[in-house]
């Protein structure tokens, strides 16, 4: 009836530590790793709404005022149809006004992320910044080592 879990020996460690969250969960998880942020919070999502950007924007703003950096790497609004657009347009405006920078993308990239002060990894299916009614799943990882791995297979960390 269950089948038993075998790890490889190459395993990272890292990865047993790891927590996995719904739409449902995620959220609040998320917003008590961004109140624990001391350095940066980097954030790559496909598409930015309303909703959830005025959601995240207290969290922002607090960072902003303590000197945390926030980079939000999303695609340009312009590959976006037509209410999408208006809608990351509107927010990208709000969020720069709380300190976020954002930069665009051309490339249709589709990654769903975090990364806080170089440690802890966010990463799955979830639009960050965007979801509301899908069924997703993310997963938190604390480790410098996958973190960074990170940051250097995404090319992330070229412009950091």
């Amino acid at each position: 009836m269950f089948k038993r879990l075998f790890l490889s020996k190459s395993v990272a460690p890292e990865l047993l530590q790891s927590a996995l969250h719904t739409e449902g969960t995620f959220y609040n998880s998320f917003v008590r790793d961004l109140r624990h942020a001391k350095r940066e919070v980097i954030i790559e999502s496909p598409f930015i709404a309303c909703k959830r950007t005025e959601s995240l924007l207290p969290a922002f703003r607090r960072l902003a005022r303590r000197g945390v950096s926030i980079r939000i790497n999303t695609r340009n609004p312009r590959h976006h149809e037509r209410e999408l657009q208006i809608q990351a347009w509107q927010s990208v405006k709000k969020l720069r006004e709380a300190g976020v920078k954002v930069k665009f993308y051309n490339d249709m990239r589709h990654r769903k992320l975090a990364i806080i002060d170089r440690s802890i990894l966010w990463e799955g299916s979830l639009n960050i910044l965007s979801q509301s009614y899908s069924k997703e799943v993310m997963r938190r990882t604390n480790s410098p080592v996958l973190a960074n791995q990170m940051l250097r297979f995404t090319g992330i960390s070229r412009w950091l």
